[in-house]
Order: C-alpha cells, then structure tokens, then sequence
C-alpha cells in the first residue's frame, strides 16, 4: 500500500492551500512565526495533506471545525518537518474532545493518549494551552504525536525508527542515561525534562520531544548529547 499513500498524499499535495489555513496557522501556532520562510511554506504543505489525509472526529460534544482541524495537524507537521509524512503512516483517526477527561479506571485527568493501532484522543483546551507558551516545555499535542512516531515500528519503547543501523546504539545509551538521571532527580534534567518523563521509556522520549522543540536552548546547554541524538533523528536544529 506504501505506493498508494504516496500517490495519495502528491495529490492531497496538490490542492490549494486555502487562504483560511494559512491565517489560522499565523494566528494560532505560535512556533510558526519563528520558522523561515521556506520553512513554514513545508508546514503549511505538510499540514494541508495531513489534515485532508486524517479522520477527524469530536467527541463529548467537540465540533471539529477547520481551526481545529488545522492546528492539531501543524502540530503533527512540526515533528516531521524536515522528515516525511510517511512516520504518520498507521495513524488514521484523530479524537478531539473539549477538555480533560478521567477515565473509570484512573484517578488522574487525562489530555491526551495515543494508541497503537493508529488512534489519538486530544484534548482541546490542553492543545491550546499547550501552544500558548511555546518555551516551557509543556506541548500535549506534541506529545501525543511524539508516542505515534514512537509506535511507528509497531511499539511504545522509546525508540522510533532510526534512518540507519549505527544510530540505534549511540541512541539506547544516550537515552538510557538521562532517563535513568532523571528518575534519581538529577537537577540537571529538571532544567530541560519534566518529572513525567520518568514513568518509562516511551514517556521519556515524548517529554525529551516537547523539550527539544520548545526548550532547545536549555537542552543543547544542560544535556547536549541527548539533544544530539534528538537532533539526528528529527533532522533539525531548534537551538540555531
């Protein structure tokens, strides 16, 4: 199927931004204003064909409108940036619900979970709180598409698929080392990496994203061989 989705996807490319996009992207996405020029015309391109590729659906009473529909994909566009659309490959559908919601079994508020058979639920309000300040670390949509760039070889470990072989074993014990600093509460880490981080593996590599994009001055200062190893993998330098 790999030669559909592309066919699909120069297709989807090929239908005009409308001008409505490109507006709610200036003034809703606040990384955006940041990327050059020929940068943000890639997101605008990577957006519209995720947001025409996907399913999108509401829930608890959320009306998907375009607004929602574009913002949440220029999320997701952001982490493939200078990659492709292809890590986004098992995702199909995304639920969009108005607020944090608790689940019988948990005690906790929930705004966001990914599933590895291709689903995200997002929870509104978190994506728009989680934009407003794009230097603190805290991006829920972020971390949700960080877990499905994570599950795209079919498992939450941690470990996305790398572009060559070599890279996996700079990447395991880079890796290792800080999330093992920051479950010991290393301060060091708490500078860049939130304690959530520490519950596993996979939870590591998503918080260590939302830093990298959000707090990559911080990361290239504090811990530059984990900025490294993130740097490698999503091809691009926040920090410059």
């Amino acid at each position: 199927m790999a030669w559909w989705r592309r066919a699909r996807r120069w297709w989807l490319g090929r239908h005009p931004i409308p001008d409505a996009w490109a507006q709610i992207i200036d003034d809703d996405v606040p990384f955006a204003a940041a990327l050059p020029a020929a940068e943000r015309e890639r997101l605008l391109a990577l957006t519209s064909v995720f947001a025409r590729e996907k399913r999108f659906v509401g829930a608890a009473g959320m009306e998907v409108d375009d607004r929602v529909r574009v913002v949440i994909s220029a999320t997701a566009a952001r982490l493939v940036l200078h990659l492709h659309l292809g890590y986004y490959d098992r995702v199909y559908e995304i639920v969009v619900v108005p607020e944090p919601y608790r689940r019988p079994d948990q005690e906790h508020w929930v705004a966001g979970e990914a599933h590895a058979g291709g689903s995200v639920v997002l929870a509104w309000s978190a994506v728009v709180a989680g934009l407003a300040n794009p230097f603190d670390g805290r991006d829920t949509a972020s971390h949700e598409f960080a877990h499905l760039l994570d599950a795209e070889d079919g498992a939450f470990d941690g470990t996305p698929t790398l572009r060559a072989l070599g890279h996996y074993r700079p990447w395991a014990t880079v890796m290792d080392h800080h999330f093992r600093a920051l479950r010991r509460g290393r301060k060091r880490r708490h500078k860049v990496l939130r304690h959530y981080g520490a519950t596993n593996e996979a939870e590591f590599f998503a918080v260590a994203t939302e830093a990298f994009f959000e707090k990559s001055s911080q990361m290239k200062r504090h811990t530059p061989d984990l900025y490294e190893e993130l740097r490698r993998f999503y091809r691009h330098d926040p920090a410059a």
